[in-house]
């Protein structure tokens, strides 16, 4: 007597071998957008190389604002220096340049798995990315960097004699813009977090206590300074786009249908 195979045998084995597929398919995808991502930012920074030089006389006005009589320049203590700091500016106009294609690649590896609905939001709202990037370092340049740099160059000027050097410098100046720039990147990762279900505004409103406490340690980190005026400067807009993002997460719950 022959025993044939039950339907729900073969059609567990045709899933299995479809889903090992979908599986391959997908890591070829991430690869090329990693790859096309990686070439973008390589073309990025090599614009942002080209434009290093304006930018470090502009990235310099803070510091030659302390003695506008002299024209100040930098110490560069290693015969490196110069060249790394100047390609260290470079890379951070570069990666700004690619952040929208950057993102764009990323949104594209992740829409397939939403509705047409959630794909034409994320499309829309992908030109915000790139606009709250420069809003934050433009928050950082003008509000943040003059009071920071004043507080810097001035304390215990009596007993310490404020000589920068160029590592020091430029290393906090671009960190603070690059950092203030993501995080105001914030509502946006939220939101797309929501329209995918990982997320909900009553979960965001329920943990408010550990996002104050990140929110210090995020402006710790970020505030070149350690006066708690600066670090309040960096923390009230962090919270301010906590409450954004709890806004959003409203609306990218409804987009969905959850």
């Amino acid at each position: 007597m022959q025993i044939k195979t039950p339907p729900e045998k073969q059609l567990t084995k045709s899933e299995n071998r479809e889903l090992r597929m979908g599986i391959f398919d997908h890591l070829e995808e991430l690869r090329q957008r990693v790859l096309r991502s990686f070439i973008a930012l390589v073309l990025a920074v090599a614009v942002g190389i080209i434009l290093a030089d304006p930018l470090l006389n502009i990235l310099l006005e803070p510091y030659r604002s302390i003695n506008p009589d002299e024209a100040r320049r930098l110490l560069v203590l290693g015969p490196t220096g110069a060249v790394v700091n100047y390609f260290r500016v470079g890379m951070l106009a570069g990666s700004i340049i690619a952040v929208p294609f950057v993102t764009y690649q990323i949104m594209m590896f992740v829409i397939p798995g939403l509705t047409t609905k959630e794909r034409r939001y994320i499309f829309l709202t992908l030109p915000v990315i790139t606009g709250l990037f420069i809003t934050g370092a433009t928050f950082a340049w003008y509000v943040l960097m003059p009071p920071a740099i004043s507080f810097l160059e001035g304390f215990q000027s009596g007993v310490f004699r404020a000589e920068w050097a160029a590592d020091e410098y430029i290393g906090f100046i671009t960190a603070l813009l690059f950092w203030m720039g993501v995080a105001f990147e914030l509502p946006f990762v939220i939101f797309v977090l929501s329209l995918m279900g990982f997320v909900t505004a009553r979960s965001l409103v329920n943990h408010w206590r550990i996002a104050v406490v990140l929110s210090s340690v995020a402006a710790a980190v970020i505030t070149p300074t350690v006066d708690p005026v600066n670090m309040m400067l960096v923390m009230a807009p962090l919270l301010g786009l906590y409450v954004i993002s709890i806004g959003l997460a409203v609306v990218g719950r409804r987009i969905a249908g959850r």
